[in-house]
């Protein structure tokens, strides 16, 4: 698997940029990526040092659509953090 595969956006939302003062880093990832490959990808896209990576499986919620029951899709969440002094530059302008 590409990198850049492995990671398919950032999440930017209150609680993520709360966690950003933390040093952690929020981003929505292909669900059969494990730890140490979201590990590797944001090392080398970003050229940061990765401390720890926590994920998180998101179930879709349920929803009704004209009276018919559905379910929102579901996805894969990580919370990278970083070493101290690191940052990813793309999040900084935000």
């Amino acid at each position: 698997m590409n990198y850049s595969d492995i990671l398919i956006k950032p999440v930017v939302t209150e609680k993520a940029n709360a966690l950003r003062e933390q040093n952690k880093y929020v981003f929505i990832v292909q669900p059969s990526a494990t730890k140490l490959q979201i590990k590797e990808a944001v090392a080398r896209l970003f050229n940061v040092k990765v401390v720890d990576c926590t994920t998180v499986n998101v179930m879709g919620k349920v929803k009704r659509l004209r009276g018919k029951p559905g379910r929102t899709s579901s996805y894969k969440k990580a919370i990278v953090r970083l070493a101290a002094g690191e940052t990813i530059q793309a999040f900084e302008g935000v």
